[in-house]
């Protein structure tokens, strides 16, 4: 289970992130990512640092679930949730702090094993904090 505060629970929190976050799909889950924007007025000098660090603490990374439906029937919903909570459980620090992420699961995910929902979830995650890449016509 995540902590209270790392859970979502408020829908503008859950819209914010959709909109607002980078979009991610594979295999069997999308994740969204918002990442906070450092801010440039912050001081580089090494004893500011430590107070920063005092306030991203306090700023955890925050999750949320998507379970539509068309996964299943509640009793598939309820696994698929749990497995995850799971899974995003483990990969909370590596993520930066206050950063918010939103993992919604597609009916794929109803059969999906573990392994395969924890590889399609570092994957989806490892390309949602990758730099945005300008594409050239």
């Amino acid at each position: 289970m995540l902590a209270a505060a790392q859970r979502l629970r408020r829908s503008t929190d859950f819209a914010a992130a959709v909109r607002g976050g980078r979009r991610a799909g594979r295999g069997a889950v999308v994740v969204h990512l918002t990442v906070p924007a450092a801010d440039p007025s912050t001081p580089t000098s090494p004893e500011p640092a430590q107070d920063s660090s005092a306030e991203q603490s306090s700023a955890p990374s925050r999750a949320g679930f998507v379970v539509s439906k068309a996964v299943g029937n509640a009793v598939t919903r309820n696994r698929v949730r749990r497995r995850l909570r799971a899974l995003v459980r483990e990969r909370m620090t590596a993520l930066p702090a206050g950063s918010t992420l939103v993992v919604r699961a597609l009916p794929a995910a109803a059969q999906a094993s573990y392994p395969r929902l924890a590889t399609d979830l570092d994957a989806a995650i490892a390309v949602a904090r990758s730099p945005r890449e300008r594409r050239s016509r």
